[in-house]
Order: C-alpha cells, then sequence, then structure tokens
C-alpha cells in the first residue's frame, strides 16, 4: 500500500490561532501525506487567559473550533475539536489563590462547557487528566476528582476522553474509574503514550523505536505528535509532518496492517469516526 490510498491521521495536535502557525501546519501536515486531524485546544492561559468561568472557557473553545474548521478547508479528509481542560489549570489557579477544591470546581465547570460542544456538536472528545509533575496531596486529589468528572460526563454523552497524565506504563486503575462510571474503557485514551501500556488505548507519540513497540504488542493504538503550534518552539513536540512521515516509513517496511490499526480502526472503534468515508484526494 501506498501512503496516498490510507487516511493518516494525528490523534493529538495544537493549533494556535492566536499566535502560532495555525492554518499552515495544517497545510504542512497535508503537504506530506496527512489527511485527518484531532485538534486539542491549547491551555486556556495560552489563548484567552487562565479561565475561571464558562465565558473565558468558551472563548477559548470557540478560537480552536474555528481554526479546526480553517483546517479541515485544506485537508483532504477533515479535522475534528478535542475539548477540555489541560491538568495544570489546578497549579495556576492554586497560585493564584483558589483552594484546590476551588480550582477543582472550576475546572469540572471547563469540563461541563466541552461537554456541551460534543453532544451539540462540532466537538469529537474531551480532553482531562491529572498534572505529570509533582503536586501536593490536596491538589492531586482534586485533579483525579476532575479526571473521573470527565469520566462521568463521557459515560453519559457517550464519547471518548483524550488524558494528559503523568507518564508510565499502568494506568489499570484510571480505566478501572473510567469503567465505573459507565465508560468503555477503550473510550479512555492515553495521549502521549509509548508503545506499551496498560490500561487506556494508546496513542502512542510517532517516535519509530515506541512504534515498533506497539506493532509488538499487537494492540489497538493510535498515533500523535502532540505538536504544540509555538512560535518559540517550531518542532516541539514534534512537527506536524511527523505522522505522515513514520506512514510512510510503516508502509515500506510492509506494515500495512498497523497502518490500517491506527488510522482507519482504532479511530472508529474510539471516536465513531470514518477516515476513509471522509476521505477525498
Amino acid at each position: 500500500m501506498d501512503i496516498e490510498e490510507t487516511p493518516v491521521l494525528d490523534n493529538h495536535l495544537h493549533l494556535d490561532p492566536v499566535q502560532g502557525r495555525n492554518t499552515e501546519a495544517a497545510e504542512e501536515f497535508a503537504d506530506h501525506g496527512g489527511t485527518h486531524l484531532l485538534v486539542l485546544n491549547k491551555p486556556s492561559w495560552h489563548l484567552v487567559e487562565a479561565a475561571t468561568d464558562e465565558g473565558t472557557f468558551r472563548e477559548a473553545f470557540d478560537l480552536t473550533v474555528g481554526a479546526v474548521a480553517d483546517a479541515t478547508e485544506v485537508l483532504p479528509g477533515r479535522a475534528w475539536p478535542v475539548l477540555g481542560v489541560h491538568p495544570a489549570l489546578v497549579s495556576k489557579l492554586v497560585e493564584d489563590g483558589y483552594t484546590p477544591d476551588e480550582a477543582r470546581d472550576i475546572m469540572q465547570t471547563g469540563l461541563d462547557v466541552a461537554s456541551e460542544y460534543v453532544t451539540d456538536g462540532p466537538a469529537l472528545a474531551i480532553k482531562s487528566g491529572r498534572p505529570h509533575y509533582e503536586v501536593d496531596e490536596a491538589v492531586w486529589d482534586a485533579s483525579n476528582e476532575v479526571m473521573c468528572h470527565a469520566f462521568e460526563l463521557a459515560a453519559d454523552g457517550g464519547f471518548a476522553v483524550q488524558l494528559h497524565t503523568e507518564g508510565g506504563e499502568d494506568f489499570e486503575q484510571v480505566t478501572e474509574w473510567a469503567e465505573e462510571r459507565g465508560m468503555d474503557r477503550q473510550q479512555v485514551v492515553k495521549h502521549y503514550s509509548g508503545g506499551r501500556l496498560q490500561g487506556p488505548t494508546k496513542s502512542v507519540l510517532a517516535d519509530k523505536d515506541e512504534l515498533e513497540i506497539a506493532i509488538e504488542e499487537d494492540e489497538p493504538f493510535l498515533m500523535e505528535t502532540d505538536f504544540i503550534d509555538d512560535p518559540e518552539r517550531p518542532g516541539a513536540v514534534l512537527g506536524p509532518k511527523t505522522v505522515p512521515r513514520r506512514v510512510r516509513w510503516l508502509l515500506e517496511n510492509g506494515e500495512d496492517e498497523a497502518v490500517r490499526l491506527a488510522h482507519v480502526e482504532t479511530p472508529k472503534a474510539v471516536y465513531g469516526i470514518d477516515t476513509e468515508g471522509t476521505l477525498s484526494r
């Protein structure tokens, strides 16, 4: 199979319509063979301010929805928004004088708003998680409550949750929390995953070594760059062309089935999207 014959999805990429490359980055992705994008809103303080109420969350989400509409115009497939609250917001809020419980309530409000964008359109899924850095027990507990609130919303709405968390390979407990709240475990997605993971569906950072591990594990997986669209860090985390390049490399090495798993079958199972049916080259 040639790259021209398959959808190519980046499962986690940011576009910054305020100060980033924005649509230009989507064009670069498409120019190298990319077809579909899941675009995550950047942390609110990069777009508007550290969101503290429904209005500021909506402002940040609306910017991302607009960026996604513009990206879809330049893709042979389409883009979808994934909206939510970056787990580091808890630290921003606590630094600004809120208690951990108050920060939790603000962040849960943001997730309530994000879930409306999914149930009413145009968003596909929500994002939550917990800090990937060391925090005190009260902040950690509040963060886990925020994440579990996301699971409750996703269970009620029947949609997926992308998680931003600490590193590691064992997230079985987190997945069990989601199942206890009524979620299908395959709709719990660990963003920035390595090739080996227990619990959630893995969204593997497009590193050759980790992709090889993911293929050996023979489990559903997605591919991502976590491109952050920051003009001061132009290639961070990975550039927009990386997923198409890795797909080309996989196909050259005869990994057609793995490409289909990551770009057709797993997106359909997790999000209910048809990357083939929405593709026109």
